[in-house]
């Protein structure tokens, strides 16, 4: 068996915003929500891309360069948007009275944000061909199994853009103390944005400035003192065991029939989609684990916090507000019982996500001040959808066309991770990116339930 071919650095360097501001001199403060991320990886996700058909530019050895340039001048625009990811954090220490402050400093001593030219002898068949991803897909990404606390000393925000020998791959990895998912694709898609007007001679402006001013609610400072004297009392590091990760496709048409299933089985009309998508995983998944009946398992959904406070918070709002809903049930219950009562819980769970819970969370996490740690946070016996179908990723095109495939990095992987991406195809199809150990993994792909809803990629 042939070597896999590894991924060669070419070029790498800073890009600072295009302008500075008055703004950029002021710290920026960071919320609960923020903080809590402190000791988790960095968003990882990126999208592949044909290189230009033969032609065009294919063969234009200054197609590459003028490419690069172009990415290089439409981020640092961007960047004026989004200044604070071109800065780093800092910890303020004070004896007397005790104080632990971390923040973000978005002034000029910061080198910026990184850019990363690299290149690898594979074809985009190589990516997108085997059943499983291949393991090289985690060198599209810089900072691999970086966790955020290290944004002191490394960018906020780095891209790294990976040369095939018929593709190009636009990795982003950004610091999660910085972005939830929502914000993670604003930016994306912001960058695109301006790469696309720059290109068409287009007046250049973003269509959705981000409020980059972070909300704490009423009666609490918004400079948050942590109850720590040193880093060591909060941080750890997590290394995944060794996992398949695998591309599942679910139609439209598949979708609405697991819907119709669902809410046929427990009598309602209220399941969604996503809903009975999650409720299957965590049956199936469940199922090949071969767990004891009186084992309690759960699905964690990742859950957007802006629009369910009262009043809401801007669609726009830049960081974090996010947290996890779960439904909770012993593993024989949820194998006993049909589709429609897992997704019911899962229904119940999402529902109940309301003004209060949010700010109930927020006034327990003012109480003490607790930071995620991955090894912690993620059970073998449970599952955890991550991302979102909802968010715009294919419309990320840098005067491409539309992405081959949406790919992540080495970050939040375990057993059980489930992240949620749309089909290429739209339409509310959905692709479903699974990490299992390799005999969970067989066993899935053994399951009939599972396998029925499973959809040939088109």
């Amino acid at each position: 068996m042939m070597a896999t071919p590894t991924v060669g650095l070419i070029s790498e360097c800073f890009i600072k915003p295009k302008f500075t501001s008055e703004e950029t001199k002021e710290p920026c403060h960071l919320a609960p929500w923020d903080i809590a991320m402190l000791s988790v990886n960095y968003i990882q996700k990126g999208l592949l891309f044909s290189k230009p058909s033969a032609g065009a530019n294919e063969n234009d050895p200054s197609f590459m360069p003028t490419f690069l340039d172009r990415l290089k001048e439409s981020l640092a625009i961007t960047l004026d948007h989004f200044y604070p990811l071109a800065g780093r954090l800092v910890t303020k220490k004070e004896e007397n009275p005790p104080s632990y402050v971390v923040f973000v400093d978005c002034n000029n001593s910061s080198p910026g944000v990184k850019f990363i030219h690299a290149a690898v002898d594979m074809t985009v068949s190589d990516i997108l061909s085997p059943i499983y991803i291949p393991p090289v897909v985690q060198s599209f990404f810089d900072h691999d199994r970086v966790i955020n606390h290290d944004g002191h000393t490394l960018s906020l925000l780095s891209i790294q853009v990976t040369e095939l020998v018929d593709g190009i791959f636009v990795g982003c990895s950004i610091n999660h103390i910085m972005v939830d998912g929502t914000s993670f694709w604003h930016f994306f898609n912001s960058w695109s944005e301006v790469f696309m007007a720059q290109l068409q001679g287009k007046n250049i402006s973003i269509s959705r400035p981000p409020v980059l001013k972070r909300w704490v609610p009423d009666g609490y400072d918004p400079i948050i003192n942590l109850p720590f004297t040193h880093h060591d009392e909060f941080i750890s590091r997590f290394e995944a065991p060794v996992l398949k990760e695998r591309i599942f496709h679910f139609s439209s048409e598949s979708l609405a029939e697991l819907k119709a299933r669902a809410n046929a089985e427990c009598n309602s009309n209220k399941i969604s989609s996503f809903q009975a998508l999650s409720a299957l995983l965590w049956r199936s998944i469940t199922r090949v684990r071969s767990l004891p009946d009186e084992q309690e398992t759960s699905c964690r959904l990742a859950i957007n916090n802006r629009t369910r406070l009262d009043p809401p918070l801007p669609e726009n709002y830049f960081g974090n507000s996010i947290q996890t809903v779960r439904g909770v049930a012993t593993a024989g219950e949820l194998l006993q019982h049909d589709l429609g009562w897992a997704a019911w819980l899962l229904h119940q769970a999402v529902v109940g996500h309301t003004d209060k819970a949010v700010r109930g969370w927020l006034d327990s996490w003012f109480q003490t001040h607790f930071i995620y740690q991955l090894g912690q946070f993620f059970d073998p016996n449970s599952i955890m959808m991550g991302s979102s179908p909802r968010f715009n990723k294919y419309g990320i095109q840098f005067g491409l066309g539309k992405g081959l495939a949406l790919r992540s990095g080495y970050a939040h992987k375990f057993d059980g991770k489930v992240t949620c991406y749309p089909g290429r195809e739209g339409g509310g199809s959905v692709d479903l990116e699974v990490c299992l150990p390799p005999n969970s993994m067989t066993a899935l792909e053994s399951n009939q339930e599972f396998m029925a809803a499973v959809s040939l990629s088109p």
